[in-house]
């Protein structure tokens, strides 16, 4: 049995972080939902940014869209939009039967949104108006402006997916956030079931310090940190005020991996696959770390509900020097500003390749 179907048999959800036309009409995602186990998709800006420049699939949706206007994000949103709305379809069947827990994709508001409260909202609104897909997750990031527009959207029925968290603490930040919108429901006398994941990135974690630690501590920094949100969020779904919220009939926001993909050349490809197994969390991997997890036949141990040492690796990072509070805010604003770069990007394609076509229409 390949260890796709395993991880999935024990509980955890795999999801491929990429989307592209070329996916889609190939018939490979298609493919992975049958024989990988794939039972969802996240995407951002720098996945829409590869998929767009290096293909030629989209140039008739674009010349379509010029034809009528449009430009640049709007032009860019209708093309996401389309490709997100087929990946749905194609995971709508596991959505259904899990009634809801699974089955999901994401579209991300644009990244210059990430310090601005009032506009990410209102992005997160109108993206979940224009798709009408009851399994799209709007991403919005985890960052202190982003907080207060997660839990507002929550409470409007709009299902998120919280990106951008690097640490414990900040998972908590948003986990309350998630929280607060689901009591401000029952509190309204609204339903209080609204999808969530809250995507916690692992990889970056030890490619920020590869080359300022010890070699007996490379590629544990991710890990270690992984162990210890695990434990606060095992510890947050049986608290008594989550408690209270399963007794209205809420629905636990999932804690998701993201970036999990090897950057380390020297360590196991699927390194923070087999890491990070646990029932009730999300995988979301690139598709050369889903094909190498196909290639395994095992898993290692379950994730620990109590963080097993964690804390123990973490102070041997503390002792090399690694602050990891401080760590965790660099990360988040670095990640943030690399997806304004990807968006730049993405528009400056979008542009060029606008121009190109008109060019050719004209000729």
């Amino acid at each position: 049995m390949k260890a796709t179907q395993l991880l999935h048999d024990l509980g955890q959800s795999l999801w491929l972080d990429n989307i592209t036309r070329d996916l889609l009409n190939s018939g490979t995602l298609q493919r992975y939902v049958a024989e990988l186990s794939v039972t969802g998709l996240t995407s951002n800006p720098t996945i829409f940014d590869h998929a767009i420049k290096n293909s030629t699939a989209y140039d008739a949706a674009i010349r379509e869209r010029l034809s009528k206007g449009k430009s640049g994000e709007a032009l860019f949103f209708e093309l996401a939009l389309e490709d997100i709305a087929r990946a749905a379809s194609l995971f709508r069947p596991v959505h259904d039967k899990t009634d809801g827990v699974d089955g999901w994709v994401s579209l991300e508001v644009s990244p210059l949104l990430a310090h601005d409260t009032v506009s990410t909202l209102a992005a997160a609104k109108d993206l979940h108006a224009r798709a009408g897909l009851p399994n799209l997750f709007i991403k919005i990031p985890g960052t202190r402006e982003g907080l207060p527009a997660i839990e507002e959207a929550i409470f409007a029925g709009i299902p998120i997916n919280v990106t951008l968290l690097f640490s414990r603490e900040q998972y908590v930040a948003a986990a309350e956030a998630f929280l607060r919108g689901i009591e401000r429901r029952i509190d309204a006398g609204l339903k209080p079931v609204v999808g969530s994941v809250a995507s916690i990135f692992i990889s970056r974690w030890d490619s920020a310090v590869m080359d300022k630690v010890p070699d007996t501590l490379r590629d544990n920094l991710g890990i270690a940190i992984a162990k210890r949100t695990f434990k606060a969020y095992r510890e947050l779904l049986s608290s008594p005020r989550w408690q209270r919220a399963f007794n209205f009939g809420a629905r636990p926001q999932r804690l998701l991996w993201a970036s999990t993909g090897t950057k380390d050349p020297k360590a196991s490809d699927v390194l923070y696959i087999k890491s990070l197994a646990a029932p009730f969390t999300v995988n979301t991997m690139p598709e050369a770390t889903l094909k190498a997890l196909a290639d395994h036949g095992e898993l290692g141990a379950i994730l620990p509900q109590d963080g097993g040492d964690s804390e123990e690796v973490l102070t041997q990072f503390a002792k090399s020097g690694i602050d990891v509070n401080a760590l965790a805010a660099q990360l988040q604003d670095e990640g943030a500003k690399s997806f304004v770069k990807s968006w730049d990007d993405l528009m400056a394609v979008i542009t060029s390749k606008s121009a190109k076509l008109k060019q050719a229409a004209a000729g």
